[in-house]
C-alpha cells in the first residue's frame, strides 16, 4: 500500500479489511436477479418483469441525519443502517413499487473494520425487511474532514411497478378512509430539536441518555435509537385486496407536510384527534421543549410512520388485515373538500 496515503491518515489495508467483513451482510441480501458480488464498479441487478404492462421504476434517496449523533454517543452502530434502508424504502412504497435493491454511501472520519462492518450489517439487516437486495455501495475514507470517530451514512432504493397500478392519488375522492399504520418511534426526524431540548451534543450526554423513564419503558437512548421501521411487507400486499388510492411516509415534515402530498388540489386531509394512541416520548418531547401541537404534528410522526387512503366501504377491512399481520393500525381521518391540505378535529 501507499505509506505517503497512510500517513495522510487513509488506510488502505483497513479498507480491504472492511470488506472482507462486510461480505456476509451481503450475501444475506440476496434475491433473484443480483448478477454481482460487491468490488466491481457498479452494482448489476436483472428484474423480473413478467406480468408487468408497463414496468416503471421507481427511486428514493435519504440519510440518517442527526440521530447519528446518538449512535457516536452511545457506541451503538448496529441499526443505525436500518434506519437508511428504510428512510429510502419507506418512500418508494408510496407510489407502489417494490424494492429491488439498495446501496449505500458511508464517508468515515477513521476506517474501523469492526464498525464499518457494523453499520453495513444494519443496512443489511434493513435491506431484508424490505426484501431488496444490497448490491453495492461505497465507504469513504476522509481524514481531516469528519472526527476519527464519527461517519455520516446515506443510500439510495430502486423499485419497479406497473404503470397502471402506480399510486398517484389521482383516484383519491372526498369520502375515503385515511388510514395510519403505528410507528417505532421517532424514527429518524426530527433529532436537530431533540438534541437541542436534551442537550445531547457530546459523550457528556450520555447521563441523560442512560437515564431510565417509567413512562416508555426504558432508557431515554434506547428509545431513541430505535430503528425506523420498514412498511414495505405490510403494506404492499394490501394494494392487491383492496382500492388503496395514495399513501404517504411520514417522515421529515411529520403530518403537516407529509399527508397532504398524497392528495391532489381541492382535497384535504381531515385527522381526528385521540384517533390513535400517540406514545409517550412525544409527550415527554412536548412538555421537555414547551412545544406546541402544531409544531409538534410538523415535526415528528406522533407515532403513526404510514398512512394511505383507502375506499371507506374497506378501510374496516384493510385494518383488519393488516392486524392479523401483526401491525397496528388505525382509521385516523378521512379525506374531505377542501383547500387547506390538512385539518385536525
Amino acid at each position: 500500500m501507499s505509506q505517503a496515503y497512510r500517513d495522510a491518515g487513509v488506510d488502505i489495508n483497513a479498507g480491504y479489511k472492511s470488506v472482507e467483513l462486510i461480505k456476509k451482510h451481503i450475501k444475506k441480501t440476496a434475491i433473484p436477479g443480483v448478477l454481482s458480488g460487491i468490488g466491481g464498479f457498479g452494482g448489476l441487478f436483472m428484474p423480473d418483469i413478467t406480468g408487468y404492462r408497463q414496468p416503471v421504476l421507481v427511486s428514493g434517496t435519504d440519510g440518517v441525519g442527526t440521530k447519528l449523533k446518538l449512535a457516536f454517543i452511545l457506541d451503538k452502530h448496529g441499526t443505525i443502517g436500518c434506519d437508511a434502508v428504510a428512510m429510502c424504502v419507506n418512500d418508494v412504497i408510496c407510489c407502489g413499487a417494490k424494492p429491488l435493491f439498495f446501496l449505500d454511501y458511508l464517508a468515515v472520519g477513521k476506517n474501523h473494520p469492526a464498525k464499518i462492518a457494523s453499520i453495513v450489517g444494519g443496512v443489511a439487516d434493513g435491506c431484508v425487511q424490505a426484501g431488496c437486495a444490497l448490491i453495492g455501495g461505497e465507504t469513504a475514507e476522509m481524514p481531516g474532514f469528519y472526527p476519527e470517530d464519527e461517519y455520516d451514512l446515506a443510500g439510495f432504493c430502486v423499485g419497479i411497478v406497473d404503470k397502471e397500478k402506480m399510486l398517484s392519488g389521482a383516484n383519491v375522492r372526498a369520502g375515503d378512509a385515511i388510514v395510519g399504520i403505528v410507528s417505532s418511534g421517532v424514527h429518524s426526524n426530527g433529532f436537530s430539536l431533540i438534541r437541542k431540548l436534551f442537550k445531547i451534543n457530546s459523550s457528556a450526554s450520555r447521563e441523560i441518555l442512560g437515564e431510565y423513564i417509567d413512562s416508555i419503558g426504558c432508557t431515554l437512548g434506547e428509545e431513541l435509537i430505535k430503528p425506523t421501521k420498514i412498511y414495505v411487507h405490510a403494506f404492499l400486499p394490501l394494494l392487491d385486496k383492496f382500492e388503496i388510492k395514495a399513501a404517504a411516509h411520514i417522515t421529515g415534515g411529520g403530518f403537516i407536510e407529509n399527508i397532504p402530498r398524497m392528495l391532489r388540489g381541492g382535497l384535504t386531509a381531515s385527522i381526528t384527534r385521540g384517533s390513535f394512541p400517540v406514545p409517550h416520548i412525544f409527550s415527554l418531547i412536548s412538555e421537555h421543549g414547551n412545544i406546541g401541537e402544531n409544531d409538534m404534528y410538523n415535526t415528528f410522526n406522533m407515532g403513526i410512520g404510514f398512512v394511505f387512503a383507502v375506499a371507506r366501504k374497506e378501510a374496516d377491512a384493510a385494518i383488519a388485515e393488516l392486524r392479523r399481520a401483526g401491525e397496528k393500525a388505525y382509521k385516523i381521518g378521512e379525506v374531505v373538500s377542501g383547500k387547506e391540505g390538512i385539518i385536525f378535529k
